[in-house]
């Protein structure tokens, strides 16, 4: 029997039948669907009705209008309130069918939001934390292109609703810190503050004071009644003439209006159940049966929906008026500049006439040198390694806190959060994001990385000091398996380029998929160049035959990045055997992949092969057939001058040589 107090009279009973139907949703479609998160949905209910009803900009009809506010839920377990909100604000492709099947195989409704299932849902989030390092790449994106098009057609603010456990995860540190340092004042995060994990209390686990955090990492930070909405609706007003990024604590009870589980860890991760629903229905005053909302207060969130229609269509006007509008639209539309070809085959012409040994990092500098005035969208930036990884362009000036028109992200010592910040720039929408970091740190970013690859966002990866030819820093630093692990992430692209022209072509690639993420793996020593003739972009094919037999093939050597030199020394070796052997670079496994049996069968041939790269042979099999051999790392690096490394642990001309010979014996 329900012994449970009622509860306390709302101050606004419209907004508070209105947050009710969020409720109701949410727990009828965890329950229909016997799994689901129900207790975050009806703790944020009051706050996500306040926000949607009176501050945030958006269009239903038009979801993609480009100066609409941002609403990111970090916490995407309550996916069910996001859903909700989308169906109650007549967002078109989220019927309460979609609803009904929530979590179900096809439907937009899935566990977690992503980001390409339905309008409205700006990133895919599950991960905790992630949503939070989105929305600072978000703000900033936003501050950015208010500076380059101005207040009349970039103007809009970016929020964010995070739980307990966002805040726990150390990426939350990394972003906070940088939304802090450059004063992101147009981000505000409404924290669900119910002091329940899945294992219990918070207490439990920690005893952090968020609010102290917050304020030293540079944030204004409150914390009010989580299901007051007239504290709710002030604590947004002070957020918005804020100088710094705010942190609203909204102190909430988890699957408020449960009469026995609110407040209760037993209400975050499972349906309520048939009897504590009818309780929670009864406390709550909603007396409709499952998925049913009454016209009234359908209405009442239709027209909430609808509010601000004349705000965009305004907008749209001022758009067509403004002698931007057409570089605005290309941006939007994520065409690229008609000189981009051109810039490349000039880098390429360039690095030919020259004809110098370079580090494929420092040959990535030249590009950007070339490609950041060329293409205006391209912003980028590093994790405290602008001179090693060679990624700040001639005159690129930088950003900062209070001044946003530069294109050069100083992201600090923050890998995870600089890769999360770059999805929520590219997810913004009017600009390419890159980021530099040593290849081996993408361990540091491939939660974020892998987002990249499941949100299709083209987000460029400069990743250099590739191998144990980066030398003496040793096997901390010396990627061995990283190649591979990047390889096994679906929608990725890895690019390895073997000199200067394959390195162009590579950024060329890159900056043409704009709906698949591209990590481009370079060099810190200097390779010599060794495609010296003109010719199309042979990287485009992921794997093309760079030096054909001389007659009838009797090895394939098989080879990426720098090992690829290493291949053609080797294969002078075996001419002086009287042994025919072809070089084939490999730039792109993922684009190799892409291509037809018969094209993959010419470059491959039939003869023995051997494959060599400094990593691991793990995914090499793959290429290599049954008859084959590999040289390359099985174990870690060690610190040494690259003189030194590649002797030591067999990669070089003459074991790739042995190793083709033994095949042949």
């Amino acid at each position: 029997m329900d012994t449970a107090p009622p509860l306390p009279q709302p101050k606004n009973p419209k907004l508070r039948r209105m947050a009710n139907a969020l409720r109701a949703l949410a727990m009828d479609a965890v329950e229909q669907a016997k799994s689901g998160h129900p207790g975050m949905p009806m703790g944020m209910a009051d706050v996500a009705t306040v926000l949607f009803t009176e501050f945030l900009r958006f269009d239903p009809t038009a979801p993609e209008w480009p100066d609409r506010d941002r609403f990111i839920l970090s916490n995407g377990h309550g996916s069910m309130l996001l859903y909700g909100l989308l169906h109650l604000l007549g967002y078109a492709d989220m019927t309460l069918d979609e609803l009904k099947h929530f979590r179900q195989l096809g439907s937009r409704t899935a566990g977690h939001p992503e980001r390409e299932l339905a309008p409205g849902i700006e990133v895919t989030t599950g991960p905790l934390g992630q949503g939070l390092g989105n929305s600072v790449g978000m703000a900033l994106a936003e501050r950015h292109l208010a500076a380059e098009f101005g207040p009349d057609l970039v103007d809009h603010r970016t929020y964010v609703f995070c739980g307990d456990g966002c805040l726990m995860e150390a990426i939350s540190h990394e972003a906070m810190s940088l939304a802090g340092h450059l004063r992101l004042n147009k981000l505000t995060v409404l924290y669900d503050d119910n002091s329940i994990t899945i294992d219990g209390s918070t207490a439990l686990a920690v005893s952090d004071d968020q609010l102290l955090r917050f304020r030293a990492h540079g944030w204004a930070a409150e914390r009010i009644d989580g299901h007051d909405t007239d504290a709710i609706a002030a604590a947004i007003r002070r957020a918005h003439d804020s100088d710094r990024p705010s942190l609203i604590a909204c102190k909430t009870i988890i699957a408020f209006g449960a009469p026995t589980k609110a407040g209760t860890a037993a209400a975050h991760g499972a349906p309520l159940g048939a009897e504590e629903i009818a309780g929670a229905r009864k406390r709550l005053g909603w007396e409709y049966p499952p998925f049913v909302v009454p016209d009234g207060i359908r209405a009442e969130w239709r027209e909430a929906g609808a509010r601000s229609a004349g705000l965009r269509h305004d907008w749209e006007r001022r758009l067509e008026r403004s002698p931007q509008r057409d570089e605005f639209r290309r941006r939007q539309h994520g065409a690229l500049p008609d000189k981009l070809a051109a810039e490349i085959a000039a880098a390429c012409d360039e690095f030919r006439a020259k004809n110098a040994k370079l580090a494929t990092r420092q040959a990535s500098g030249a590009m950007l040198d070339r490609l950041v005035p060329a293409v205006p969208e391209l912003i980028g930036g590093s994790a405290d390694l602008t001179p090693s990884n060679n990624t700040k362009a001639k005159d690129q000036a930088d950003i900062k806190p209070g001044d946003y028109a530069g294109r050069y992200i100083r992201f600090g010592v923050r890998e995870h959060g600089m890769a999360a910040a770059m999805n929520g720039i590219a997810a913004h929408g009017g600009l390419i994001p890159y980021g530099g970091t040593f290849l081996t740190f993408t361990d540091y970013c491939r939660p974020s990385i892998r987002l990249s690859a499941l949100m299709k966002l083209g987000v460029i990866y400069v990743m250099t000091h590739d191998s144990i030819g980066l030398g003496e820093d040793g096997p901390t630093h010396q990627p061995i398996e990283h190649l591979s692990a990047l390889r096994a992430i679906p929608q990725l692209q890895v690019f390895r380029p073997a000199d200067a022209v394959e390195t162009a072509e590579c950024w060329e690639l890159a900056l043409n998929s704009r709906h698949v993420p591209s990590i481009l793996a370079l060099t810190r020593q200097p390779l010599p160049l060794l495609r010296t003739q003109p010719g199309g972009n042979y990287s485009a094919y992921g794997a093309y035959v760079l030096a054909e037999a001389d007659g009838a093939r009797q090895v394939t050597l098989l080879a990426t990045g720098s090992e690829v030199s290493i291949a053609m020394d080797a294969r002078a070796l075996l001419a002086q055997q009287g042994i025919r052997a072809a070089v084939v670079s490999m730039p792109c496994w993922e684009l190799f992949e892409r291509e037809n049996s018969a094209y993959q069968q010419s470059v491959l041939g039939t003869a023995p092969r051997v494959a060599v790269e400094a990593a691991v042979r793990h995914g090499w099999d793959r290429w290599l057939g049954p008859h084959s051999a590999f040289v390359g790392m099985s174990g870690f690096g060690a610190s040494a001058p690259i003189q030194a490394l590649y002797p030591h642990f067999g990669i070089t001309a003459e074991k790739v040589a042995a190793a083709a010979t033994s095949l042949l014996n």
